[in-house]
């Protein structure tokens, strides 16, 4: 007897397996032939601007919530038995920073999703400590120091962006099509536009061999035409700043002035990065001293053994030598010798802020931000300094 309800069954099987199969092999097909055509990268136009953001809000973040905590005690949410963790809160930002850009394609996008990229990094990596300690350790001594090397990493990876790709017709076509997008929204303002028609211009004298000449010449004509919607040009509330600012600075920070801050400033570092080495030279005359010092470091934990020593001692001897080149740059600075001055301030800062810091966030934990956030500005003052008064010298000179 045949089962009726049986060969029914193995015939909605079969049907089903024969329909799926060809969808999932033209989905396999589609997938490979995307792969294959992948060619080398181009970097976004404002990308940097984006990674910014993004390291802005990662140092917000960590500095924020740490300082959050400090100030209430570092309260658990989640009642009696749960404890919710602020890097569920880093992985819900992250994830929601990697869906944007795959759902809309508008460019408010990207700004959205660098600063909550910013801020899910910071939540999660300031809970390191949790996660390479056995016992779940948050106030790990090594987590300070891990977070301020990744946030180094990323600075170099946004230093790294700043620099000028090279020019080709792919690479500035692709630019110009994401620009378009501004046309597309009827935002598209007369410096944008003159961008745009150069990046076009350029893809036009060069892309004959690569077959983009017509699609940009199309492009260009386009543009001149009267479809294309032109707003006024309107300055942002950043560039208004800026602006002031420029204005205030060319109008009251003088060259003298601007010599005396940084000398102030460099002599002001140079004290705050020796007095530990004082310590240790006031140390070896006085025993008394130098236990009580010592005393305090192994009560919290960062000295008690003679690898722990030698740490303090690479970190004491490192101030120094930074103390003393900060010394010597003001002290350049004053007698006049800028170049002098502008070069050892830049590698001694440079030297505090990539290596130095990474043992004072040891031994001092997130206490070391605003040290480290002082030396940061200094570093740009010293960089201004440079390009408003010594390049223009070394032009002239090159002349």
């Amino acid at each position: 007897m045949i089962d009726l309800k049986d060969n029914q069954s193995s015939f909605l099987v079969d049907s089903a397996v024969a329909t799926s199969l060809p969808i999932c092999l033209y989905e396999v097909n589609e997938m490979s032939r995307l792969v294959s055509r992948i060619r080398s990268p181009v970097r976004r136009e404002g990308g940097e601007t984006y990674l910014l953001l993004t390291l802005l809000s990662f140092g917000a973040s960590v500095g924020l919530t740490r300082l959050f905590l400090e100030v209430t005690g570092y309260p658990q949410l989640g009642g009696a038995s749960l404890h919710i963790a602020h890097v569920l809160w880093g992985g819900l930002f992250l994830f929601m920073a990697a869906l944007l850009p795959l759902i809309f394609a508008n460019r408010w996008v990207y700004i959205l999703g660098s600063i909550l990229a910013g801020l899910g990094v910071g939540l999660f990596i300031d809970e390191v400590g949790k996660f390479i300690t056995q016992s779940n350790d948050y106030f790990y001594s090594a987590a300070a120091p891990i977070v301020y090397a990744f946030f180094l990493l990323t600075v170099l990876v946004y230093l790294q962006t700043r620099r000028p790709e090279k020019r080709s017709a792919r690479v500035e076509l692709y630019r110009a099509l994401d620009a378009l997008s501004e046309v597309l929204d009827r935002d598209l303002d007369l410096q944008e536009r003159e961008d745009l028609e150069s990046r076009l211009r350029f893809v036009e004298k060069t892309g004959e061999a690569e077959g983009l000449a017509k699609l940009a010449r199309e492009l260009l004509d386009f543009l001149n035409s009267d479809a294309v919607f032109v707003i006024s040009d309107k300055p942002t509330f950043l560039e208004r700043i800026e602006k002031r600012f420029l204005i205030f600075e060319n109008r009251w920070i003088t060259r003298a002035r601007f010599r005396a801050i940084l000398a102030g400033g460099l002599l002001a570092l140079g004290v705050a990065a020796v007095i530990n080495y004082a310590r240790l030279l006031i140390g070896t005359q006085v025993p008394e001293t130098l236990e009580k010092w010592l005393t305090v470091w192994f009560e919290v934990g960062r000295v008690t053994d003679v690898r722990g020593l030698l740490w303090l001692l690479t970190r004491v001897g490192l101030e120094g030598i930074v103390g003393f080149l900060l010394f010597l740059a003001a002290i350049q600075f004053i007698i006049g010798k800028d170049r002098w001055g502008q070069a050892i301030a830049y590698f001694s800062l440079l030297l505090s802020l990539t290596v130095t810091n990474l043992l004072v966030f040891y031994f001092e934990q997130f206490s070391t931000i605003i040290p480290a956030l002082v030396q940061f500005l200094l570093l740009l003052g010293v960089l201004r300094y440079k390009h408003r008064f010594l390049s223009k010298v070394l032009d002239r000179r090159m002349e």
